[in-house]
């Protein structure tokens, strides 16, 4: 455990950073899942309206440095690739 007082303020900072990141991280987790359970089940309406809350927790995780910007365009992209074949397909 740390001694010196600055050290236990960064202790108690990266803990509360830790949280947020994971609570943002989590979110994103859910709403892709949401989208993909819907695309699944043929509710491609949802699925519209679904792929728009993933995009934009996608897209906030990566403002927030949860997750690295390229990461969040490649999940976007490969989400939207795939309703748009649900679509035509």
């Amino acid at each position: 455990m740390a001694n010196i007082k600055s050290a236990i303020k960064r202790i108690d900072v990266s803990r509360r950073n830790e949280l947020r990141n994971k609570h943002r991280s989590t979110q994103v987790k859910n709403a892709i899942k949401k989208f993909n359970s819907a695309i699944d089940l043929g509710n491609l309406d949802e699925a519209k309206e679904l792929l728009k809350e993933a995009d934009k927790k996608l897209k906030k995780a990566a403002t927030k440095n949860v997750i690295h910007k390229n990461e969040a365009a490649r999940k976007i992209s490969r989400l939207t690739r795939k309703l748009n074949k649900a679509l035509a397909g």
